[in-house]
């Protein structure tokens, strides 16, 4: 089973960038869409980015033109470039995998356990 880790977030400056990774433990099919949400106390978790089997990127209003999505299935990574951060862009940030196996016919999803990402004022 596919195990999603995260890792790269912190505390930064308004302004400032990070790079968050999603590595999996398991191989990820070039099939599967990944993608990056992120919840902030008291809200719901909401789609950030999400980058297709074809390479098709998606983008929250919210960060397009800030933050950029991208993959590299040689390592099984994700990442997510996040640049000109924003207070509102604090929130913890989840990594996750779908997609559909024509084998089993059924679909996949993984989730990440999350990283903190805190921008400060």
């Amino acid at each position: 089973q596919v195990q999603l880790v995260e890792s790269g977030g912190g505390l930064v400056q308004a302004g400032g960038s990070l790079r968050l990774s999603c590595a999996a433990s398991g191989s990820i099919p070039s099939i599967a869409a990944m993608a990056w949400y992120r919840q902030a106390p008291g809200k719901q978790c909401d789609l950030v980015a999400a980058v297709s089997s074809s390479g098709s990127t998606n983008y929250a209003d919210s960060v397009k033109g800030r933050f950029t999505i991208s993959r590299d299935n040689a390592k099984n990574t994700v990442y997510l470039q996040m640049n000109s951060l924003k207070p509102e862009d604090t929130a913890i940030y989840y990594c996750k995998s779908a997609y559909w196996s024509s084998t089993y016919h059924r679909a996949y999803e993984y989730w990440g356990q999350g990283t903190q990402v805190t921008v400060s004022s």
